[in-house]
């Protein structure tokens, strides 16, 4: 399991955010903007507010993950503050989670119906196929080219 650590804690009133920079020790290289989201609102209580990753940065040679967040108590204020690109890739993000969660469910409740539908057949068992034990037809003759 990874551990955070707090390297800032900013609460910036003239912007009306508070902005977090903390390491995420292990995850290097595993870990994604949502699932690091995630973490900070179980880390530090941050239940109803919008928690926005402006960045993660893994460092070479290490394990380690940086990662830059902005913690808003309203979206429409986070909206007007933060870049429209970066809302937009998180939703990107957040459908296709969605999507591959669906796809998951109905991966796993297929073959349960196909099983229930399917009456058990039997299947006679072949004999096992004899291999003979023949040399290879070539040989490789050692010389020298001409």
């Amino acid at each position: 399991m990874s551990i955070i650590e707090t390297i800032t804690d900013v609460d910036n009133t003239f912007l009306s955010r508070r902005e977090l920079t903390c390491n995420f020790t292990g995850l290097g290289g595993k870990l994604k903007k949502l699932e690091s989201v995630d973490m900070i609102n179980k880390e530090f209580n941050l239940d109803g507010k919008v928690i926005i990753p402006m960045g993660l940065k893994t460092h070479v040679g290490k394990s380690t993950v940086t990662g830059t967040f902005f913690v808003y108590d309203d979206e429409v204020l986070a909206k007007k503050h933060v870049n429209p690109t970066i809302f937009s890739r998180l939703e990107k993000a957040k459908s296709k989670l969605a999507e591959e969660e669906a796809a998951a469910k109905e991966v796993a409740a297929e073959p349960a119906k196909e099983v229930a539908a399917e009456p058990a057949k039997e299947v006679a068992a072949e004999p096992a196929k004899e291999v003979a034990a023949e040399p290879p037809a070539e040989t490789v003759k050692e010389g020298k080219p001409e």
